[in-house]
């Protein structure tokens, strides 16, 4: 049985797609089977592991919409552990489209039935809104991942997302738990990022990852390449994180802390370093 990971957050540029990517792509390389959903319309998870959208002939638009197979969807990427159900800009109207349909909530949570079976992990790339799509994340989810980028006003809208999350509990997926909430785009430099991660730490707790994700070139170039960042840079500063990430998750922040307890902790490190690696 698959556990459901939604990664969402209503506020863009906060890593989200970045971190369903290469969180993604960490866990196919440990050999869990994974399935990547994109269900942005911008469909940068898509291309972010070489996938191009407009030659797929079923997206995760025609899985919601016309309610075809979520199997035929399915489509290999670079990793053998890791399939991808792409996106398509033509999901810009599903949330139109998807207003008359009865348990408009559980279009997404129905057309997964016949892929748990495959899976370990799926994780879910959301569009930053709290629409419909989203809400059909979370309703098919077991858990939602939550980035939140170390900068000014990392907390704004933050309560809005937590009450949604409520509201989905209440109505829609009463075992719909916070997986944990990510620190990224960490700047040992500046001030600034250390005192975010301090104010988040305090609002979330335990909630919050060991793991922060720095802010890294070879992270922010490697979409361009179609390829997560393990297969850009094997041994950026970007992939540990990520394979750091992906660790906590599969054994638990307990065990996560102990396997890591023999080593000396490691600053995140800043972007510079690696700029002149290759």
């Amino acid at each position: 049985m698959s556990k459901i990971i939604a990664v969402a957050n209503q506020k863009g540029g906060v890593g989200k797609t970045t971190t369903s990517v290469n969180l993604a792509a960490s866990l196919a390389v440990a050999e869990h089977k994974t399935l990547l959903i994109d269900i942005d319309p911008q469909a940068n998870a898509s291309s972010g592991v070489g996938v191009d959208p407009n030659e797929a002939e079923t997206t995760i638009y025609e899985i919601l919409i016309d309610r075809q197979s979520a199997d035929t969807g399915v489509q290999p990427t670079m990793l053998p552990f890791l399939e991808i159900i792409p996106s398509h800009i033509n999901l810009v109207g599903a949330e139109i489209e998807l207003i008359d349909s009865q348990q408009r909530e559980f279009v997404l949570k129905e057309a997964l039935k016949e892929l748990h079976q495959r899976y370990d992990y799926v994780i879910i790339d959301c569009p930053p809104s709290l629409g419909l799509l989203t809400l059909n994340s979370l309703a098919a989810s077991d858990s939602i991942l939550i980035p939140v980028q170390c900068e000014y006003y990392a907390l704004e809208g933050l309560g809005k997302l937590l009450n949604t999350i409520n509201i989905v509990r209440q109505h829609l997926n009463p075992r719909l738990d916070i997986e944990g909430v990510l620190l990224t785009m960490y700047d040992t430099r500046l001030r600034l990022s250390k005192q975010v991660a301090e104010e988040v730490r305090n609002y979330f707790g335990e909630k919050v990852f060991d793991t922060i994700i720095s802010r890294n070139v070879r992270l922010s170039e490697a979409p361009s390449f179609g390829k997560p960042v393990i297969l850009y840079d094997a041994l950026s500063v970007g992939t540990q994180n990520y394979i750091d990430l992906a660790q906590e998750i599969t054994h638990g922040k307990e065990e996560f802390r102990r396997m890591h307890a023999a080593q000396p902790r490691k600053q995140p490190m800043h972007t510079d370093d690696e700029n002149n690696q290759h």
